[in-house]
């Protein structure tokens, strides 16, 4: 397909939903440029007052400009756009028009202003176009969100960004760094992380810290000793007595071992990640994850046998997750459901599944051509299946995200049994928490409040970001401190 635009202001929006319609490709976008051939090709032509839709060469509707509401020329553009396509395609989206990626975000904010189920269903319904049953998934979720999250007034999130990986997946667009080449850095890199980490446990000191949350990247890519360097610098900086929860992603399978795993559980760590992705062979080694299902399993086995030597000792012992991506090159519903049915056996304590998103800077993305002619699928009917299986591990879905160009348009969806959800997942997502990141790449937000110190959920979040480069962060280091003093109107010396 073709997009031709002459406003750049509308075309995220456009080219997202276009997309969603013909999934599986990349439509060419012509800004303010002639094409030939009017065929397969959709325009957008925004005028003074007006904007015109044309499909291939055949005006199909033209609606007013708001000047004083933006928002609600974007929701009526998508709207006839979406209408227009779903007639020539002959098919709906379950999403509607919605191409952001928190949807549970309506809903939540509606219900924290007082409003009905019936008010949330209406309006998702009339602005976006939203299928009943995304409705009543969101609407789910986030009351389940609701529930868990609490008071979060004088609270924050530590995110601790780890950029290193024992290789790059096919689908990764993350700040990542093989940690092969990077190994002789990963000890300087610490000293800068650890610099943040004393920033935050100075100037922090007069609120509560509520989880802290290690990813990447992939943590378990450290060695043993230098993870027990980084847990040690957030014990010693930081007041852990408020903690609710602990979580270090493990991830990769040929990241792991023993002593790693040892060294999570005497630091206090009851929460970890160990990803499979899929379970079969041929997919891991098509999307550059260089470990077996072998290890996978042995890992898995690993860290069980750990932690029931923890509980057994009077400690926590692990709550491990499992990452799951549906939609992968090559692979069937079928796959996807020997996959799901391994899964059941296991028996996680949490369940995270990926609809599969075709990041702009993944490889997957810049070397298309070498990949169209596998198989994506994804579908409702996959998504049916993954929450059926999480029913019958009783894990009920507790938070949600979607990403651009995301296959079947679709979301990506944890599940939990209640009492075992990831409170760091929610709060990362619905930003009702001020959320402190460190490392390379991350990016902190502060949400609104009003002079009572109260949740103000109709301001925007402020972010700052650190920079990507794990050698100009650490070059540049005492900035991203800066950054952070600025954000927070910290004083600290």
């Amino acid at each position: 397909m073709n997009l031709k635009i002459n406003n750049e202001s509308f075309l995220y929006d456009a080219y997202g939903l276009v997309q969603a319609f013909y999934p599986g490709t990349k439509p060419n976008v012509f800004f303010n440029k002639e094409i030939d051939n009017d065929e397969n090709t959709i325009e957008i032509v925004v005028g003074d007052n007006a904007i015109t839709l044309t499909i291939d060469g055949q005006q199909c509707g033209t609606m007013d400009i708001d000047a004083d509401n933006r928002s609600d020329t974007k929701n009526r553009l998508k709207r006839l756009i979406y209408e227009v396509l779903s007639k020539k395609t002959n098919q709906s989206l379950p999403w509607g028009t919605l191409t952001g990626i928190r949807p549970t975000k309506i809903p939540l904010k509606m219900y924290l202003n007082g409003q009905s189920d019936e008010a949330v269903s209406n309006y998702m319904k009339e602005t976006y176009l939203c299928s009943d049953e995304k409705i009543s998934l969101a609407t789910k979720i986030a009351k389940r969100e609701l529930s868990v999250i609490g008071d979060v007034k004088d609270k924050y999130a530590l995110y601790i960004g780890i950029p290193f990986c024992p290789s790059i997946c096919l689908y990764c667009s993350f700040s990542s760094y093989p940690i092969g080449l990077y190994k002789d850095k990963v000890d300087t890199y610490l000293d800068a992380l650890i610099k943040e980490i004393a920033f935050v446990g100075t100037s922090f000191k007069d609120k509560m810290l509520d989880t802290v949350y290690v990813g990447g990247g992939t943590p378990s890519s450290l060695s043993d000793t230098q993870l027990d360097r980084l847990l040690n610098a957030v014990e010693g900086h930081l007041d852990l007595s408020h903690l609710r929860e602990f979580t270090v992603e493990a991830g990769r399978p040929d990241s792991i071992t023993r002593e790693k795993l040892e060294v999570l559980e005497r630091h206090g760590v009851e929460r970890i990640s160990i990803n499979p992705q899929t379970m079969h062979q041929k997919t891991l080694d098509l999307i550059g994850r260089y470990h077996s299902v072998e290890q996978f399993y042995d890992c898995y086995k690993l860290a069980r046998e750990i932690s029931e030597e923890s509980k057994a000792k009077g400690g926590k012992g692990f709550l491990i997750n499992m990452d799951l991506i549906v939609g992968l090159p090559g692979e069937s519903k079928e796959d996807v459901k020997e996959t799901l049915a391994i899964v059941k056996d296991l028996q996680p304590d949490n369940l995270t599944v990926h609809s599969l998103a075709i990041k702009r800077s993944s490889r997957l993305n810049i070397e298309w051509d070498s990949y169209e002619d596998e198989l994506f699928e994804n579908s409702g009917e996959i998504m049916w299946m993954v929450e059926k299986c999480a029913d019958e591990m009783e894990m009920q879905p507790y938070y949600m995200y979607r990403q651009k160009q995301i296959s079947g348009n679709l979301e990506n969806i944890g599940f939990a049994p209640k009492g075992k959800e990831c409170l760091y997942n929610i709060e990362i997502m619905e930003e009702l928490t001020d959320i402190v990141a460190l490392g390379a790449g991350s990016a902190c937000k502060k949400v609104g409040r009003t002079t009572e110190g109260a949740l103000n959920i109709d301001t925007k979040v402020a972010r700052c970001e650190n920079v990507k480069d794990v050698d100009e962060y650490i070059a540049r280091i005492d900035e991203m401190i800066q950054r952070k003093k600025e954000l927070y109107n910290c004083n600290w010396n």
